[in-house]
């Protein structure tokens, strides 16, 4: 099952934010993370076929779906300088803070590394 149009995305989408605001059960959980791959591989290769920075699309995206704030990063980085400095692309994120972020938002770590 590939993600091939814009409203197969949209709609694996609406999944994951139906799925991401409740408890999930060990099945919902592995159609959760199976989702978001393919939504990160279709929008890679749709919408920025060359893009450097995937760590920083997906924490915007996570934090834009999880109606997170910015302060809510200060206690997975730290500091909100920290925060402003990933989130401007100034700085990367490291495998620390990439485990961090999947525990915060529920999702395997490796979606915030390169």
């Amino acid at each position: 099952m590939l993600i091939k149009t814009e409203a197969e995305n949209e709609q694996a989408l609406g999944i994951v934010e139906d799925l991401m605001h409740r408890e999930r059960t060990l099945e919902e959980d592995e159609l959760y993370q199976l989702l978001i791959t393919l939504i990160e591989k279709f929008e890679q290769e749709y919408y920025q076929p060359n893009q450097q920075n995937k760590p920083l699309a997906m924490l915007l995206f996570f934090l834009e779906e999880s109606e997170k704030s910015r302060d809510d990063l200060i206690a997975v980085f730290g500091t909100e300088d920290l925060v402003n400095n990933i989130l401007n692309g100034q700085e990367k994120i490291n495998a620390e803070q990439a485990r961090k972020l999947g525990e915060f938002f529920h999702v395997e770590s490796s979606l915030f590394m390169k």
